[in-house]
């Protein structure tokens, strides 16, 4: 049985993400698609001083409305590391895990990355690394697959998984209603829809801000913590 998940290349992600990495035999980022600004490939959430949250983001290069993911480029005018590692000082005095997970974010900026793709699929290799998370992750517009051109937006996934040979495609629950199940039972693909709890933890004030990048979740909890959490999901 191989098991295949596919997702837009995200940027720092939350658990869940990270949890499709760590259960499926492939893990294949989609930057063949139209990218769209302001989404979760150039920035996420972490906790904000005081109360609330606040984006840490990579600056882009401007590039035509009608450009795929694989082709956008960073600014690298701009000093972004030193923004993102001054924003997360906000975490020094209160998550136990600050030094490490700062240690990860250095190492990983000490790198120069031209593409947003590069540098997400670096991050993402990174922190499954520090979580001892063993895992290919594979970028389709390097795979040289021979795929058939997709017809409507759910056959991406559809046909890379025939190409893979998977037998089950996994999705976060928030896709449910975009897919066809019609199409991947007649395919021999099983569609499986997998909910991550997200349980809480102590982030050292008195309300919980779900959701937030896995970077947050690596200050309050260890790696061992953090993979009891990415074990922790269902089925819908």
């Amino acid at each position: 049985m191989k098991k295949v998940a596919i997702m837009q290349p995200y940027f720092l992600p939350y658990l869940g993400y990270f949890s499709l990495i760590k259960h499926t035999d492939r893990f294949v980022l989609l930057d063949e698609v139209q990218f769209i600004r302001h989404g979760w490939i150039e920035r996420n959430r972490i906790l904000k001083q005081g109360e609330g949250w606040l984006y840490i983001k990579v600056p882009l290069l401007k590039h035509a409305q009608t450009a795929k993911i694989r082709d956008i480029k960073i600014d690298n005018s701009k000093n972004w590391q030193k923004v993102i590692l001054d924003q997360l000082v906000t975490y020094k005095r209160i998550a136990p895990h600050y030094s490490a997970v700062v240690q990860v974010l250095n190492k990983l900026f000490e790198r120069q990355f031209g593409s947003i793709v590069d540098l997400n699929k670096g991050a993402l290799r990174a922190i499954c690394s520090y979580l001892q998370i063993n895992k290919p992750i594979e970028v389709i517009s390097e795979m040289k697959l021979d795929i058939i051109q997709p017809t409507a937006p759910d056959e991406w996934a559809l046909n890379i998984a025939k190409a893979l040979a998977a037998n089950e495609y996994w999705n976060p629950p928030g896709g449910q209603a975009f897919f066809d199940k019609a199409k991947y039972d007649k395919a021999g693909v099983e569609l499986k829809f997998q909910a991550i709890k997200l349980a809480e933890y102590d982030q050292k004030r008195p309300e919980f801000e779900s959701g937030l990048s896995i970077v947050d979740v690596l200050m309050f909890n260890s790696p061992e913590e953090v993979n009891i959490m990415l074990d922790d999901y269902e089925f819908l």
